[in-house]
């Protein structure tokens, strides 16, 4: 299958809402879905932020993670982030390290 073939038919990610039969979800109209990816890209760019790399949506079917070098890969879906992360800083990116926590709480507190 060509690459373009895979986005446009990609398949669910457990992160995203999709509005089927059957399948509880709060987002079941479009927009909501959009908008719930949305959030997810800004709070994924909070914790991105502390390594120095950028998170953002591919109309609604992948998501490019790009570096202020100018590196920049597509990813899938969420599960394919810190992998991708690593690869592209060549160092380990663990988003629970106690520096980015705490750096996020006090951003947190701050607002």
């Amino acid at each position: 299958m060509c690459s373009l073939c895979g986005v446009l038919g990609g398949n669910e990610h457990w992160a995203d809402a999709v509005a089927r039969p059957g399948v509880f979800t709060r987002n079941v109209e479009r927009i909501d879905r959009r908008r719930e990816r949305a959030n997810r890209v800004r709070v994924a760019n909070r914790v991105l932020a502390g390594f120095g790399m950028t998170l953002s949506d591919w109309q609604g079917a992948a998501f490019v993670l790009s570096t202020r070098t100018g590196k920049s890969e597509i990813i899938e879906d969420l599960g394919h982030l810190w992998p991708a992360a690593e690869r592209l800083s060549g160092r380990i990116c663990d988003p629970l390290n106690i520096d980015i926590v705490g750096r996020m709480e006090a951003a947190r507190d701050g607002e």
